[in-house]
């Protein structure tokens, strides 16, 4: 199982900030995810998010094993 993290906006949205899910791939969770809760899919797929899986950010598709994470990471602003 893929544990999954949810930071900032993203977890209050989503009413959790950590859960697990049986996904092999990135495109699986999201698909998954968006079965669950659409308007939380729509949120990870917006502008500014970053995906991590296991503490390296990607971009596209990814194979998640076993025990893999993944961290869905808010636009960040700075000053």
């Amino acid at each position: 199982m893929a544990r999954v993290l949810l930071f900032g906006r993203l977890a209050d949205q989503a009413g959790w900030r950590e859960r697990a899910f049986e996904a092999t791939s990135l495109a699986a969770l999201r698909d998954l995810i968006a079965q669950d809760d659409p308007d939380l899919a729509e949120a990870l797929s917006g502008p500014g998010v970053q995906v991590a899986v296991d503490k390296t950010l990607v971009r596209g598709e990814a194979i998640l094993a076993a025990a893999t994470e993944v961290a869905f990471l808010p636009p960040m602003s700075g000053g």
